[in-house]
């Protein structure tokens, strides 16, 4: 609901219990949309959760603070239903002080402080610099930089950070590949390691290396340094391709560098929460809810993944990052534990369920009813880029965030590409394309209704006009749609799940569409015509509000 309508309501109940129940206080009101229209738009569950302490029968309480509920222009009618449910029923013009809410407020629509501006660290992608980015690091991003956006709505601060996996084994493969690679060129023997990587990518890195001015195939620090740099180059042309910007990069060949890995070791160690066992150090982990003890540092002196982790996330809290996300895929689950053991064993104070974790799980590319695998530039994976190439941005944006993350993804490149109402992004962005198109008719039709307002101030104008036409059902439920934004964001944020956004646009260009369908805008009746343009204009700004949330453009025409 609106900020506007949903204050009014709760003000209105706030008096009723202040005459009713004097002594509770008001901040037990809460209102929660029904589910089906016959029971009105709004319930309170107040009087069951206060009626045992102040004994006192649930419905006959409810009854009672309906009787005090004060007199509204917005409220048609109160009832009791259930247990002692309240279900409030707006009146139209409540619902159609939304319209005006959008106009009147445009991009800020929907957005509050409740934050309290608190920094937050969003951290996605953060794929090995191994090979171009895949589709499950594509929905990462969609992911990250969606959730990002929506949490900034709601008055965060938010930082969007990218995690180098800069150091380890699986950087040791790609430098001895691209070494392999490079002798194979020069006709010298050449040994590919068994956990090495095949793209052609690989090839390409090899040809530049060769062509470098200080091209030796025995210098693996300078064949790891310029394949690293290669890659990561590769993966940010992928990433601004698809839209999607960091704020900051962070290099785990920092943390060793700094002496970051050791100190947090040395932390854990100092406060007694690891031991040596068969040469190895272990971290007491079943202390902090593991099922066993995770071994820290192996018996040949290295340390395993989780440690670095922990390191860089002492850096978040250190950097004042009170709040960090981490977005990663599923095969991630069983690191949660042991990171969060090892920020708990460091006793810096960081709160036990930092950070908070948003995972995904894998996408399937199809086409043609088959699965598609093989990319001809990666070799054993889809690429981000292919997609993005195939079926545009918009459509792998806003696929990737249409689904909840936690469940399986099917990513149809036919369907992404057609131009139908199955097509999630296309009947999205065509609802907003319907609405210019109306519009444009009306200027040329109508020349004189907005020619004293100049140009590029409709949504100005319409916010002025008389709205008390709209009542039909599909008015009113295009009205609750626009009404019910606010709150979506506010639970999309709450719950990490931007997919919420996707949604609810679907559902919205549906509501429009039926209403294109069955009604006409350019009316002889200026009041009639007026109304439902300023309607159409509220609907357009909502799409185009939401589709910038998720990366998607919003085009006048299509």
């Amino acid at each position: 609901m609106s900020a506007e309508i949903k204050s009014h309501l709760l003000e209105l109940l706030t008096r009723a219990l202040a005459s009713v129940a004097p002594n509770e206080p008001s901040s037990l009101l809460t209102l929660e949309r029904t589910k089906q229209a016959q029971f009105g738009d709004y319930s309170c569950p107040v009087a069951m959760q206060i009626a045992r302490q102040i004994r006192r029968n649930p419905r006959d309480l409810a009854q009672a603070l309906v009787a005090a509920l004060p007199a509204s222009d917005w409220l048609e009618s109160a009832e009791v239903a259930g247990p002692g449910f309240i279900n409030l029923r707006m009146r139209p013009a409540a619902k159609q002080h939304a319209v005006k809410a959008v106009l009147g407020q445009g991009t800020r629509y929907g957005r509050t402080d409740r934050g309290q501006e608190q920094s937050v660290l969003v951290e996605f992608v953060s794929a090995n610099p191994t090979g171009p980015l895949h589709v499950g690091h594509g929905r990462q991003a969609a992911l990250g930089d969606s959730l990002a956006a929506v949490l900034e709505t709601q008055g965060h601060r938010v930082t969007r950070e990218f995690y180098y996996n800069d150091a380890g084994a699986q950087i040791n493969n790609l430098a001895l590949s691209v070494q392999a690679r490079a002798r194979e060129q020069l006709g010298r023997p050449a040994e590919f390691p068994a956990d090495g990587y095949h793209g052609e990518y690989i090839r390409e890195i090899a040809l530049k290396f060769i062509a470098s001015k200080s091209a030796d195939c025995e210098d693996i620090e300078a064949i790891r340094a310029i394949a690293v740099r290669e890659l990561r180059a590769e993966q940010d042309l992928d990433l601004k391709a698809f839209g999607v910007i960091f704020d900051n990069y962070y290099l785990e060949s920092s943390l060793y560098g700094d002496g970051r890995v050791d100190a947090a070791v040395a932390a854990m160690q100092s406060a007694s929460m690891t031991y040596e066992s068969g040469g190895a150090l272990w971290l007491k982990t079943t202390e902090y809810g593991d099922d066993k003890d995770r071994v820290m540092r192996k018996s040949d002196g290295s340390y395993t993944y989780f440690v670095p982790d922990v390191a860089y996330h002492i850096t978040k809290w250190e950097r004042g990052f009170a709040r960090a996300i981490n977005i990663q895929g599923s095969d991630h689950h069983s690191t949660i534990t042991r990171v969060r053991a090892g920020l708990q064993a460091c006793g810096q104070g960081i709160p036990k369920g930092y950070p908070d974790y948003l995972l995904h799980k894998m996408v399937t590319v199809m086409r043609g009813g088959e699965e598609v695998k093989i990319s001809k530039r990666a070799g054993a994976y889809v690429t981000l880029r292919d997609l993005i190439d195939e079926v545009g941005r918009d459509a792998t944006r806003f696929f990737l965030v249409s689904r909840k993350a936690d469940s399986e993804f099917i990513f149809d490149v036919d369907l992404a590409k057609s131009k139908s109402e199955e097509n999630p992004v296309y009947y999205v962005q065509y609802a907003h394309a319907r609405i210019c198109s109306v519009l444009d008719q009306w200027r040329t039709q109508f020349p004189a209704e907005l020619a004293s307002q100049g140009t590029g101030v409709e949504d100005a104008f319409f916010e002025k006009q008389d709205l008390s036409s709209l009542t039909s059902a599909r008015e009113l439920s295009l009205l609750q749609y626009l009404g019910a934004y606010p709150e979506m964001l506010e639970k999309a944020a709450d719950e990490l799940a931007p997919h919420q956004v996707a949604f609810y646009l679907r559902e919205l260009a549906a509501e429009f569409h039926s209403y294109y369908n069955a009604e006409r805008f350019l009316v002889s009746e200026p009041v009639v015509r007026l109304a439902r343009l300023a309607l159409a204009a509220a609907v357009r700004r909502i799409l185009k509000n939401g589709l910038a949330l998720l990366g998607v453009s919003a085009p006048r025409q299509m």
